[in-house]
């Protein structure tokens, strides 16, 4: 299916065309009808030779309804450019075109309508020049009427080739239907409509609409009951009775995890300056005010600016909307640069945050994201629309950033060492937060030679005690030297100066054999112990172990544990062991 809407100043004859290429009514209201006037929506469809199904948006051309206006072509790629053959270039009009060459609306037909009233080139050449400096300026042109039927046929062929020629969206993509009716039917529960531009919707799918989720209990396009529907599409979903009752045109069903929430976001404003400070901001077919901070010039004449905005949409990188101050009608075209936007708290940050986006691409980008924010996410970037595939790690990290952290860690890890010798090196979480890094994973995976990690600490390069401990070491390991498995006493090791800290740093450094925080041995008294315990007949006792190693039960008793775990004894039912 293709989605073709309207655009064109009040009263120069769009509903009529459409009536007259589909053979439908597209104005629905009464008030509509006895008027002669568009003031909602109107859908209508038909066939194309070529093109398939093509439903049609009619908006309406009324200065007071450009809101419900911007609701109809906001999520459609292709427009029905309509002036009127008999009337000059009127104010509506050029609204409209700013309001789609805002949008970057390529695709789509000028049609010169009531031919048969007025000669068609003075308005064909005021039109061709209007589009001329916009998004439009390629776009074929048809003269036709409505009411006779003349130039019908060449206009259903000059739609046909620009949709034949359109290119289809991916089915895969994420879906986020922008809802521009909300109605309740006994028996059905809530109805929504909008137009699906990208990606597939079926039936049991759960969609999210704001903090709620909901299911789609039924799914129709063009009035038929449908399984599964891909963009572009106009389509009609039934939601039974569990829908949020702050649903409404303006909201949006969007997959869940796919889209980025936010009321924050940072854009690209094009479209000349004497911006208003709180515009009307239009995206799809919501309508929200916003508030703009300027945080300076782009590279190409445009303004990067922070939009905070009155509740949160669902964004991607790249989506286009639509500034409009509606006293002035002036409109101004807004790309998202980034949707999930840092806060900005000293002097100075929103300059450097303009030069951070100033040549910002405008569509999503694996390398630029990983570059400005340095680590992220993989969630986050595909919330921000960014194409990452499969990837087993829950962060990505810049390359540039690694480096930087690397030589960081390293002066880290020194400064600790200076203030903190006997702890063994600094905690990872501690590291973590000195780096300004979410999680500690991303700190171990900055750990390389010289650098090692070992429980839950970075040090350099192999643990050492510091150079004014090695007295009082040399002194316990005198006495050891001489009584291989007699341990000092807790009051003997604080005689030599030796606190359990020091113990511990002395035993990550291999200076000793650490069987509890106070009970200490020389390198290499676990395989002398047991060379002498199997010299005993087996199995032994702990009080035959005790006396073949001439200690005491407070060291052999730890002693004998260690060497359990160490698998180098085993302990039997009935507490006597063997040496395995």
């Amino acid at each position: 299916m293709h989605v073709i809407a309207t655009a064109g100043h009040v009263d120069h004859g769009k509903s009529t065309l459409i009536a007259a290429l589909t053979g439908q009514q597209p104005d629905r209201l009464e008030e509509e009808r006895r008027r002669g006037l568009s003031i909602e929506l109107g859908y209508c469809w038909t066939r194309l030779p070529r093109s398939g199904d093509v439903a049609f948006v009619d908006v309406p051309g009324h200065e007071r309804f450009v809101s419900t206006m911007l609701a109809g072509v906001g999520p459609v790629p292709v427009v029905l450019f309509v002036v009127a053959a008999d009337d000059p270039w009127m104010p509506q009009a050029a609204e409209h075109l700013g309001v789609l060459d805002a949008l970057g609306v390529r695709r789509g037909v000028l049609a010169v309508t009531r031919s048969d009233l007025a000669d068609v080139s003075a308005a064909l050449a005021s039109a061709r020049t209007a589009l001329s400096t916009t998004s439009l300026a390629d776009i074929p042109s048809v003269a036709v009427s409505g009411t006779t039927g003349d130039g019908l046929d060449a206009l259903a062929a000059a739609l046909d080739d620009v949709l034949s020629s359109t290119p289809a969206p991916d089915p895969s993509s994420d879906v986020r239907i922008w809802v521009d009716r909300v109605f309740t039917k006994p028996g059905a529960g809530t109805i929504v409509t909008g137009t699906l531009p990208a990606g597939t919707v079926t039936r049991g799918d759960t969609l999210v609409c704001g903090d709620g989720r909901v299911t789609v209990r039924g799914l129709q396009t063009l009035t038929r009951d449908v399984e599964s529907v891909s963009g572009v599409a106009r389509v009609s979903l039934r939601l039974g009775s569990a829908a949020p009752p702050s649903l409404r045109r303006g909201s949006a069903l969007v997959t869940p995890g796919a889209w980025e929430p936010s009321r924050v976001v940072d854009v690209r404003i094009t479209g000349g300056s004497d911006l208003p400070t709180e515009p009307m901001l239009h995206v799809g077919s919501a309508a929200v005010p916003c508030r703009v901070r300027p945080l300076g010039p782009a590279d190409d004449d445009a303004l990067i600016a922070r939009l905070s905005l009155d509740h949160e949409l669902p964004w991607h990188v790249g989506d286009r909307a639509v500034l409009r101050d509606p006293g002035r009608r002036q409109v101004w075209g807004c790309r998202v640069l980034d949707p999930a936007a840092p806060r900005l708290t000293r002097r100075g940050d929103a300059q450097r945050r303009a030069e951070v986006l100033a040549d910002a691409p405008e569509e999503p980008s694996l390398r630029v994201e990983l570059s400005r924010r340095g680590v992220v996410r993989v969630d986050r970037l595909r919330r921000l629309g960014v194409p990452v595939g499969e990837l087993g790690s829950d962060w990505l990290v810049d390359p540039g950033f690694v480096a930087a952290a690397r030589t960081r860690l390293g002066e880290l890890v020194d400064e600790h060492a200076t203030a903190q010798p006997l702890q063994g090196g600094i905690a990872l979480p501690d590291a973590a937060r000195r780096l300004g890094l979410p999680d500690v994973e991303l700190v171990a995976r900055l750990v390389e030679p010289p650098l090692v990690q070992e429980g839950g600490r970075i040090r350099r390069g192999s643990a050492q005690v510091p150079a004014e401990y090695d007295a009082a070491l040399q002194r316990l390991e005198d006495l050891l030297s001489a009584y291989p498995f007699r341990a000092p006493e807790a009051g003997t090791l604080t005689e030599l100066g030796l606190d359990r800290r020091l113990l511990a740093a002395a035993a990550k450094a291999g200076r000793l054999l650490k069987l509890s925080d106070v009970v200490v041995l020389l390198p290499g008294a676990d395989t002398d112990a047991v060379e002498l315990l199997a010299t005993l007949p087996q199995p032994f006792t702990t009080s035959e172990a005790r006396q073949r190693l001439e200690t005491t039960r407070r060291v052999v008793i730890p002693l004998l544990s260690y060497l359990d775990k160490a698998g180098l004894t085993r302990r039997l039912p009935d507490d006597r062991r063997t040496v395995t």
